[in-house]
Parts: structure tokens; sequence; C-alpha cells
């Protein structure tokens, strides 16, 4: 990290939206933590110790929070290129890469995301990622399911997850 680390909240029909955010050398944006909260402590807590830092700084708004709220009007493909950084080991580093590929709209299985990831027989290790992952929404964890269509657990409340995937689906384009 570069940059100086800021956070800000804005509203969601679901809740309270925070994002943690940094810059990189060439003064982009990076999120370090985001979750429907408005406690920054609760995002701080699952920033990877490497990159977690020792304060965050309350700003009014921070650009990310733009993306969120178009997001919230129905552009679902407003988070795609939003950057994240996080860090964890190979495994799960690749598997929120992976992440990102699921469409919105369209969501996937644990097993089939172990799948997607290289590494079918790693359903479990596929959960993990989900679990682990600092940066909701912009890596949207959000969009696998457990193998029966379960929503399975979100760090958020299964009531978020439900929310993010209607909206998804009334509002994505991808082809069913």
């Amino acid at each position: 990290m570069t940059g100086s680390v800021r956070h800000a909240t804005v509203a969601t029909p679901p809740g309270p939206f925070t994002a943690v955010v940094t810059t990189d050398g060439d003064g982009r944006e990076l999120v370090l933590a985001s979750g429907w909260t408005a406690d920054v402590a609760d995002l701080l807590a699952v920033v990877h110790p490497a990159l977690r830092p020792a304060a965050s700084e309350a700003v009014a708004r921070v650009p990310v929070l733009d993306t969120v709220e178009a997001f919230v009007a129905g552009d679902v493909s407003a988070i795609d290129d939003v950057a994240v950084q996080q860090r964890s080991g190979p495994f799960l580093q690749e598997a929120w890469v992976v992440l990102r590929t699921v469409p919105a709209g369209r969501p996937d299985t644990y097993a089939g995301f172990a799948a997607r990831c290289g590494r079918p027989a790693a359903v479990r290790a596929a959960a993990n990622a989900c679990a682990r992952n600092a940066a909701a929404l912009f890596v949207p964890c959000h969009r696998v399911l457990g193998s029966d269509g379960g929503l399975g657990g979100f760090r958020w409340g299964t009531p978020v997850k439900r929310w993010l995937l209607d909206h998804e689906a009334a509002h994505a384009t991808v082809p069913a």
C-alpha cells in the first residue's frame, strides 16, 4: 500500500455499505475491504495482516461508492472493473480472480466454482475462498450457492445475499 487508507459508507436497500480503500503508486483506488456494515472495524478485521492498516480515516465519500450506487440503480456490471487488493496463498488468490468471472444473474454452486478454479474436488477450498473474501460485492462471492441451490453462508447475512441475487437476476443482461 502506498496511499492513505480511507473509508466511507453509503445507504443501500439491504443496509449500509462501507468500503475501505487505499491508492496504488499510480493513484488508482484499490478496495481493501467492503461489506454491509457501518462499522469499519468489521472490515479492517478481514484485511490480510500484511495489508491491514493501523487505522482508516473516515471521509464523506470515496469514488468507489459511485460504482455501488450504479449497481444499486441496476447497472449490475458496474462492479466488474473495480480494483481490489487482497492477499493470501496461491489458491485463494486465483479463486478470487475466478469469482469475478461468475456472471451476474447466473450464480454458480460451490462445486461448479471449484471446477472453474481447476480443482473440481476442492469444494471446501472453494467455499473457504468465498468465506475469506474481504472485498464483498466487488469480488462477488454472493454469486456462489450450495450444491442443493440453497443460499449457503454469507458474511453479511443471507437476507443481503438474497437481495443481491434477486437484484442481479432482475437487472443482468447475461442470457440464461
